[in-house]
């Protein structure tokens, strides 16, 4: 037997099919039992009238429980009121697989006790509808790229050298050698650009920090392009460009999925429209001062409340540029004019999401470098094949990574990031 989703509804109209599904709930009233169902690609419904398919059939109907699965014949009908635009005449219930007691009920459960059932937290529709914005994120990265003349590299997950320090990172042994699991694939990346140009990666990324904020994650999977023969300045128009991009693509191929998030689409219009604006750290640092934040002084990184509140000076993201040079890794280019600033952005999300993106342009003097590295107290052996990409032809160029976990979180207008992935580490939670 042949089964079809729901996605090929529109294909099969008027036509009897069979869709393997699980029941989310149900309801009847007299002769009549609706069944809410789900088969993966969507949530939909399918009418059990008694008269049609015998007493037999609709009491099995009746009698089914919340995630019972199901091989269910109907015939495809459209329903103007249904998001979907289709529901399911039932003619045939074969049960597969019996469900009872199924402890996510349709009542309001804590986060807490939705992650530690995240295994089963994931066949919920808000849960459904935000890993279809994720996947869809997923797929216009590869296109975007693809079109911009990209290629993706993929760079190793255990590490030797980290490119921000090893203190948040995870330490592990390779055999006889000292390894970590990686933090960022930039460095690596770097070496890729300087042989074909412009490349990306996406990949898991670790950081060794024990946060329980609604913006951080011990692991989460990060889109790292790298960019030969580009400055800065240009950098910034390739992120706002994809940034806008992956916006579009989640407006046009995930209409369903916002609207069972509830989330404001005329909102995230706005976010389609570039340029985004442009803040330097000094001009911040003045604005915030100005505004009552007598917390932030020059030198200081930015918190939560002082990116919210500079986000909050604009419709769209805005990109907060050229950082103090202590508080950047080491491999970022410093100012010409300003030695003591780097040429960096971080685009920050409107809507109190805080920083997605995190970019800059690389330092191509082998001899600053090298001292950068000895400054951060790093191993120059370690880190000898990155210093001989600045001295077998090097160029300037610029790279950026985008939090993929970060991303969704504010496209779906969700409000913990750990909503954002499908089986987060995070501290006493780990998933096997």
């Amino acid at each position: 037997m042949t089964l079809i989703t729901m996605d090929q509804a529109k294909e099969h109209l008027g036509q009897e099919i069979s869709i393997g599904a699980w029941v989310t709930n149900k309801r009847s009233s007299g002769k009549i039992a609706f069944l809410q169902l789900r088969d993966g690609a969507h949530y939909f419904q399918g009418i059990v009238m008694k008269n049609d398919v015998g007493e037999e059939l609709f009491d099995v109907a009746k009698s089914l429980t919340q995630e019972t699965s199901l091989i269910v014949k109907g015939i495809i009908q459209e329903d103007t009121r249904s998001k979907l635009g289709y529901e399911l005449l039932v003619t045939g219930i074969e049960v597969l697989g019996g469900s009872q007691d199924y402890p996510i009920t349709p009542k309001e459960h804590g986060i807490d006790f939705l992650m530690d059932h995240r295994h089963l937290w994931l066949r919920s529709s808000r849960q459904h509808a935000i890993m279809k914005i994720r996947n869809e994120i997923i797929r216009a990265t590869y296109e975007f790229f693809n079109q911009e003349g990209f290629i993706k590299v993929d760079p190793p997950i255990l590490t030797g050298s980290a490119p921000e320090g090893t203190t948040e990172l995870f330490h592990t042994k390779y055999f006889d050698e000292e390894a970590y699991l990686s933090q960022s694939g930039q460095l690596y990346m770097e070496a890729a650009a300087m042989a074909f140009g412009k490349v990306f990666s996406f990949g898991p990324t670790f950081r060794a920090e024990k946060s329980k904020t609604r913006r951080h994650l011990i692991e989460f999977w990060m889109m790292e392009p790298e960019m030969a023969f580009m400055h800065q300045d240009q950098s910034l128009e390739v992120q706002e460009k994809y940034v806008a991009y992956l916006v579009q693509s989640v407006l046009d191929n995930c209409d369903i999925y916002l609207d069972t998030l509830e989330r404001d689409k005329e909102l995230l219009k706005k976010y389609t429209q570039l340029p985004y604006d442009r803040i330097s750290y000094d001009d911040a640092v003045a604005l915030l001062n100005a505004n009552g934040f007598d917390d932030i002084v020059w030198g200081d990184d930015f918190g939560s409340p002082h990116e919210t509140f500079i986000a909050n000076q604009s419709e769209r993201p805005i990109f907060i540029l050229n950082y103090p040079k202590a508080i950047k890794p080491f491999y970022m280019k410093e100012h010409p004019d300003r030695p003591e600033v780097v040429l960096c952005a971080d685009m920050i999300a409107p809507e109190g999401y805080g920083e997605i993106i995190g970019g800059s342009e690389r330092e191509v003097d082998y001899q600053r470098l090298s001292e950068q590295i000895e400054k951060f107290g790093l191993s120059k052996e370690d880190y000898s094949w990155y210093l001989d990409l600045r001295k077998y032809g090097s160029v300037p160029h610029s790279g950026f990574g985008l939090g993929l976990e970060r991303m969704v979180t504010w496209i779906s207008g969700t409000e913990h990031i750990r909503e954002s992935i499908p089986f987060p580490r995070l501290l006493n939670r780990i998933y096997p």
